[in-house]
């Protein structure tokens, strides 16, 4: 059976050593342009303010630190901040050191993956785009305009699988966010946790499958390198 694989994209991924896997990567840097964004709708955050919210999708994300600061979250807030990612992305992304060599390592392979996210499709081009990474290299992309729930529910993760044809229990999401982690573990999936967001103490009680240093490493697991 071909091996298949998702990558989720604000940072995230999924694999299987038989059968099918999955691998998921996520890519996203909004903290600046969210904390600019609240700041025109009186809302003075801090960059702590946002960790809770890290892989939620950006209405919790924005929504939930203006709640904190007593403001009622509005739509406008979101399209402010975008604004704003928007015109920063180019120059502030930072893409993780293994993204390229990992993606090119399944594509040789022949193993399927597919980018799940919780941001809008728009943040995700955007991302895509600044990183030099070709949308058509992903057998389908999720974002979190696609479901109702997004993560910690596992519904981006589902629909991902499903999007695959391949059964959630062949899974492997690759995850640096502790919301991420609990979607991928109710969705059924095997989870591979990377330090890039997190401490591995922070990650290791969310109880991923496997917790990594680095998307070199991750490599070496998803693609036996």
């Amino acid at each position: 059976m071909q091996n298949s694989i998702y990558l989720p994209a604000e940072k995230r991924y999924k694999i299987g050593h038989t059968g099918d896997i999955q691998c998921l990567f996520r890519f996203y840097s909004t903290c600046a342009a969210a904390i600019a964004g609240l700041a025109e709708f009186g809302v003075h955050s801090r960059p702590e303010d946002f960790i809770p919210f890290i892989g939620t999708g950006e209405d919790r994300y924005i929504g939930g630190v203006a709640a904190q600061y007593g403001v009622v979250y509005r739509t406008e807030m979101k399209d402010r901040v975008y604004r704003i990612y928007l015109d920063i992305v180019e120059s502030q992304i930072k893409t993780f050191a293994g993204v390229h060599g990992l993606l090119a390592a399944l594509t040789a392979k022949n193993i399927r993956f597919a980018l799940a996210s919780s941001a809008d499709r728009i943040k995700i081009d955007a991302n895509l785009k600044a990183a030099h990474i070709d949308p058509a290299l992903f057998g389908a992309i999720v974002s979190g305009e696609d479901v109702k729930n997004k993560k910690p529910s596992p519904d981006i993760y589902l629909l991902a699988a499903k999007k695959l044809g391949v059964e959630p229990v062949d899974c492997f999401v690759v995850e640096d966010a502790l919301n991420g982690i609990q979607a991928a573990k109710a969705a059924g999936m095997r989870c591979v946790a990377v330090s890039t967001s997190f401490s591995a103490a922070a990650l290791e009680k969310e109880h991923p499958d496997h917790i990594c240093t680095d998307l070199v490493e991750v490599r070496r697991v998803l693609a036996g390198e």
